[in-house]
């Protein structure tokens, strides 16, 4: 009798997304992060110019990221804010020098349709909007070119100050959000298996929400989905251990195992290595891969 780990059922686990194949009944991605912003709330500009930026994306694939995340817009209200001109900027030179030299899956970290099909059009695969794809367009422009999409919660939105943020149940308005955007989606004409959700930890939400989601997690897995968790270094952790920016690697590597057990499937991170190595880790443990380099041994 088989002692693996089930997993959560979820809607066409396995799947082709742009180039590479997954199978989310026993895998977990991982996406590096690749802001070419200058107020980045951890890279705080290091990846702004545009060779950092690609070496940024090149160098994580190298590690072991399966996707590279591409972002030209902070969600932070503490912003001045860009058009949609400036945001193509930022993200396209880069998609198109990393489209050119990898197969990882690429996605837009957008709300904007103008942003999201001009990335398409450099070599974009997915697009991840924080804003639960309710821009005007958006949708349809995810539609009409097949591309995938990240539904995530949020209140506010990108550049959208939120003052306060309470829920009576965080994990069941989070769940209820997400249930009406992916019917939106659906029938926009997204295909179900295009679509990714994502619970926004600490968008638009305090140190308890972010917890009490993570603690809660499976009645977020459980609406059918893939589910991505985008924990990496954020303040949820550094409160939750009195740890500065800096100094939130543990916290953030727990938290994604406790994540990967309750059902997500793609880990959003900055540190790529120790991520990768934690993932590989879990996914012997649940029993989804065998050991790399076993020895055969037993005395």
């Amino acid at each position: 009798m088989s002692r693996e780990q089930t997993s959560p059922a979820i809607i066409a686990p396995v799947r082709r997304i742009g180039r590479r194949e997954f199978d989310f009944a026993r895998q977990v991605a991982v996406m590096a992060i690749v802001n070419r912003t200058p107020n980045s709330f951890h890279d705080q500009g290091r990846t702004y110019a545009l060779d950092s930026a690609v070496a940024a994306a090149r160098r994580a694939v190298d590690e072991g990221a399966d996707w590279v995340d591409i972002g030209g817009f902070a969600f932070s209200a503490a912003q001045a804010g860009i058009g949609a001109a400036e945001e193509i900027d930022r993200v396209a030179p880069v998609i198109a020098e990393v489209r050119a030299v990898t197969d990882a899956v690429i996605s837009v970290d957008t709300h904007r349709p103008e942003v999201a099909r001009a990335a398409i059009e450099a070599g974009a695969d997915v697009i991840n909007d924080t804003n639960g794809l309710r821009e005007p367009g958006l949708a349809e422009v995810a539609a009409a070119t097949g591309a995938g999409v990240v539904v995530t919660h949020s209140l506010g939105g990108p550049g959208r100050r939120v003052f306060r943020p309470s829920y009576d149940d965080v994990v069941a308005e989070v769940a209820g959000f997400l249930r009406e955007r992916v019917a939106y989606a659906l029938e926009a004409g997204i295909a179900p298996d295009k679509i990714i959700i994502d619970p926004g930890h600490d968008l638009n939400k305090n140190t308890f929400h972010s917890l009490e989601l993570t603690r809660r997690l499976e009645e977020i897995t459980a609406i059918g989905y893939p589910t991505l968790v985008a924990l990496s270094n954020k303040d949820f952790i550094g409160e939750t251990l009195d740890r500065p920016q800096g100094q939130r690697a543990e916290g953030t590597i727990a938290a994604n195992v406790v994540a990967v057990l309750k059902g997500a499937r793609i880990l959003r991170v900055h540190d790529v290595p120790a991520t990768v190595a934690s993932v590989r880790m879990t996914e012997a443990v649940l029993g989804w891969r065998a050991p790399l380099a076993p020895s055969h041994n037993l005395a």
